[in-house]
């Protein structure tokens, strides 16, 4: 046999050896490709969520640690199943990050013919069954009112209409009007921040909601009508109880030890809306100069609301972005849910107390549908010069814009972690204005526990009690320059320049607090040799220490003021 006639029967020989390895393959089940992965077993490293306390570091935070609110599933997670893979490699684990789901109180499943251009399902009928099933559409125009879509969803509370009535009825009268159309009149008063009466009417006779809707609206004392709507905190839930890291990492984020040496929020108020605080925690004492329930409520005070609070004004073991800062503390949500509702008649009394008892800034970490009552009393707090911050929210990438945030009168704020990404959760859009740091926040906690937390909530808590220093700074800066104050020192992060995930960038404490220029008017804390809490509460005690002077909205000629630099006063 020739050498050409050999070289072929190896080759035909290897070729069947080759072929019967494929067939018993494909007898087997297998493809190459899988048994390829198979030989390629990835090593899945799964960070640990545990903090690491050293021994020789003594601990910093008591033993009786809250919640550490960090998992709100959207379901349970899966993870992919490696062929002929020892179970003994695999093992259980906690919960990894956090991940975010859609608040159910907010926005209602429904598909895209469904929704309208602002992200609200329109065109469908009453997801709770009352109501003749109409569309919002074909309702538009029908009667007296605001245009407020018929359609009652999960978003506002069944039943329940928000109406402007005569502000000449006296109480009897009414009764007398709610009587004629079925409803109860729950509740109504005055607002003297958008001059008008509003009440909270109940349907009581069973009729559906279209139907008393429309008749209600055409009465001749009906100025408008809506539903009343839900709002919801924007934290997570916590499911488990872990003790919490004391490390503050968004001291370092925002420069505020550096921030703190030239104000740290003396003589300005801030109105934190949310659920009850507790006013007894050590990191808030002396931090609360008024309380109002507008609930009218008993209840205790709430996670969220004391997290708020330390997160602006926190002054022990923790640090808060304006520890000298006054707080006014509206409790707004309680009740349902945790703690964690409230609605739109509520959310006006609230703003209505802040405007009428001396706040310059308003902290909103809560968010909601479009509101025309809301947005009416937005309006009219703005005009009066207080500066309005909010959470942008926690429902997701693919979350419609949800207010207050999306209001352009107001700070609207994103989230970011401890690496300076974006907040999973957090909410994106054109109106974002800057980030802050809002995962793993180390807060107080009701009971003088603290807790470990996240969400865009307290991310505006930060830029609140930022906003608190450029006014100590100079309490006559305008809300609108004070917000090109955040904006043009923040860092930016993202894409180059503002984008939709991060505004105009991280807010910068210390670079936004040199930029002012520093009011001489403006007390100078510790300046006799006391401490600054000490200064501070003597303020308070003062005869009208809180009359300070409203600024009025900004002109041109103050947004260039805010270029200046200052030097460091000496402390």
């Amino acid at each position: 046999m020739t050498g050409q006639s050999k070289t072929k029967v190896r080759a035909v020989a290897y070729g069947s050896s080759v072929g019967a390895a494929l067939l018993v393959a494909a007898c087997l089940g297998f493809d190459v490709a899988q048994a390829q992965a198979i030989m390629r077993t990835p090593t899945i490293s799964v960070p640990s969520r545990t903090p690491t306390i050293s021994p020789s570091i003594a601990p910093r935070v008591s033993p009786n640690v809250a919640a550490r609110a960090v998992s709100v599933d959207r379901g349970p997670r899966t993870m992919a199943t490696i062929p002929n893979a020892t179970t003994s490699r695999v093992r259980p684990t906690t919960p990894v990050l956090p991940h975010a789901r859609y608040s159910p109180n907010l926005y209602p499943a429904c598909t895209a013919p469904h929704r309208a251009a602002d992200g609200e399902c329109s065109g469908q009928s009453n997801a709770g069954g009352e109501g003749a099933g109409k569309s919002a559409k074909k309702s538009a125009g029908k009667g007296r009112g605001n245009n407020t879509p018929a359609v009652v969803t999960s978003r506002s509370i069944a039943g329940e209409f928000v109406a402007e009535i005569d502000g000449a009825l006296s109480t009897t009268e009414a009764d007398e009007l709610a009587r004629r159309h079925g409803l109860t009149r729950v509740a109504s008063e005055n607002f003297p921040l958008i001059g008008a009466t509003f009440g909270l009417f109940r349907i009581t006779d069973g009729r559906p909601y279209e139907t008393v809707r429309r008749e209600f609206a055409a009465d001749a004392s009906v100025r408008s009508l809506q539903p009343n709507f839900r709002y919801a905190l924007q934290d997570q839930k916590s499911s488990r109880t872990t003790e919490g890291d004391p490390a503050q990492y968004a001291l370092t984020k925002l420069r505020l030890p550096q921030a703190h040496t030239l104000a740290q929020g003396a003589n300005v108020t801030i109105a934190v809306i949310d659920s009850g605080i507790d006013t007894r925690h050590p990191e808030l004492a002396n931090s609360i100069a008024d309380n109002f329930d507008a609930l009218g409520s008993a209840e205790g005070p709430h996670v969220h609301g004391t997290g708020i609070a330390g997160a602006i004004a926190a002054h022990a073991r923790l640090m808060g972005s304006a520890p000298e800062a006054r707080i006014i503390a509206i409790r707004a949500f309680g009740g349902a849910n945790g703690g964690t509702e409230s609605s739109s008649y509520i959310i006006l009394r609230s703003l209505n107390y802040a405007a009428e008892h001396g706040a310059q800034i308003v902290n909103m970490s809560f968010a909601g549908p479009k509101d025309a009552v809301i947005e009416r009393a937005i309006a009219a707090t703005a005009a009066r010069g207080l500066v309005l911050v909010a959470a942008a929210g926690n429902a997701g990438a693919k979350s419609p814009p949800l207010y207050p945030a999306a209001n352009p009168n107001v700070i609207a704020v994103s989230a970011t972690d401890q690496q300076d990404k974006l907040f999973s959760a957090s909410n994106r859009g054109n109106y974002i204005a800057v980030a802050a740091p809002g995962v793993d926040i180390f807060l107080p906690a009701p009971d003088g526990k603290y807790q470990m937390t996240s969400g865009t909530s307290f991310s505006a808590a930060y830029v609140s009690g930022v906003a608190a220093l450029l006014l100590e700074r100079n309490h006559a800066l305008k809300p609108e320059a004070l917000r090109m104050t955040l904006a043009k020192t923040a860092r930016d992060r993202g894409s180059p320049g503002r984008d939709e995930l991060f505004g105009d960038g991280q807010t910068d404490a210390f670079a936004a607090v040199m930029a002012v220029p520093a009011n001489s008017a403006t007390p100078v804390a510790a300046a006799s040799g006391t401490t600054k809490r000490e200064d501070a509460d003597k303020r308070r005690d003062a005869p009208g220490s809180r009359a300070i002077e409203q600024p009025s909205l900004s002109s041109s000629d103050d947004k260039s003021a805010i270029s200046q630099m200052d030097r460091p006063a000496t402390r």
